[in-house]
């Protein structure tokens, strides 16, 4: 009895390892791999996020994709540590530290997602110039540049304090906002303003809708492209010629530049096949713009937007990737 009991239990014990190496081996062969991107909280990335989704999950085999909600310093540290893979619609100039990320192989160039795009403070476009069919009158005829603010505080008033102007500034946790409160202290507009960050990038637009709806004056941070931008005429400051050394002082324009995309210097290996889509990965400002406009018009999720884009603009598929693939995509679209 004891050696038929210990003879059960080899045979078990043997079973058992045979079949783990078998699930062992499936397992390997089919093995899903997590790709993680930053998610810093603005829609047109939050919109490419969604399509990128839609794209891994279903043109090529065995990958998640996923996001990391957090500031854009702190998701840029951790792409530089590898913990996140992607930044698609990665705002590089904004970026004290990206030369040397790019240097030493912690960040790599995958593609260039947006070639043109600018941010900076704006106002509406009837500030001023006016408005006859609206029946408004130019506010501040003469406002062209940022020093110019100095001069109209008392046309854009702080509503909580009734002595100085109001300047709605970035979101925080964003790098163009530090930038943006160096220029604000940069030309003396701390004397005539109150400089509000608003906690997030939906009320920020809101508070320019709302003031546009009514014909009042808004100044305050916006970029290209956005869904405010595709829908209202709004105007951008002029400021000082872009100069490298003197921006991240807030002392120049913000520049006009290409928006990248840009991964983690072990994304390549990881993920090689990956990077050839994203590296064709390519849409524009005023391709977005819309999206971004018909996504606030129909109240859609980001994902449903991101069907209705590739939808709308099928021939981006097959610049992006295989017949195959591009076939896989239609088929869940």
């Amino acid at each position: 009895m004891k050696k038929l009991l210990t003879l059960v239990i080899i045979t078990t014990m043997l079973a058992l390892g045979l079949t783990g190496c078998s699930q062992g081996d499936t397992g390997d062969s089919n093995e899903t791999i997590a790709i993680v991107a930053t998610d810093n909280g603005w829609d047109s990335q939050m919109l490419h996020n969604a399509i990128a989704k839609l794209i891994v999950e279903n043109a090529f085999d065995n990958y998640t994709f996923d996001t990391s909600t957090g500031s854009s310093t702190m998701n840029w540290q951790s792409l530089i540590a590898g913990d996140i893979d992607l930044d698609i619609e990665s705002w590089t100039d904004n970026v004290v530290s990206y030369d040397d990320d790019i240097a030493s192989g912690n960040i790599v160039e995958v593609g260039v997602l947006v070639p043109d795009s600018n941010q900076g403070l704006y106002v509406p476009r009837y500030v001023i110039e006016g408005d006859p069919a609206r029946g408004i009158e130019a506010m501040a005829p003469d406002l062209k540049t940022v020093a110019d603010l100095k001069n109209y505080p008392q046309i854009f008033p702080d509503d909580e304090d009734k002595t100085k102007g109001r300047i709605y500034g970035a979101i925080p946790g964003w790098m163009a906002d530090e930038i943006l409160y160096k220029k604000y202290e940069f030309y003396g507009l701390n004397e005539g303003y109150n400089y509000t960050r608003l906690g997030s990038e939906s009320t920020l637009f809101a508070s320019l809708v709302s003031a546009y709806n009514l014909g009042e004056p808004w100044v305050g941070y916006c970029y290209e492209p956005t869904w405010v931008s595709g829908k209202l005429d709004i105007v951008l400051l002029e400021d000082a010629p872009y100069d490298a050394e003197k921006y991240m002082n807030g002392e120049c324009e913000f520049p006009s530049q290409e928006l990248k995309i840009v991964s983690s210097g072990k994304f390549a290996e990881k993920a090689p096949e990956l990077v050839e889509f994203f590296s064709k990965y390519q849409t524009g400002s005023d391709l977005i713009g819309k999206a971004l406009a018909h996504l606030d018009e129909t109240k859609a999720t980001h994902e449903e937007t991101a069907k209705w884009v590739l939808t709308e603009n099928d021939a981006l598929l097959d610049q992006w990737l295989t017949s195959e693939q591009a076939d896989r995509v239609r088929a869940v679209l």
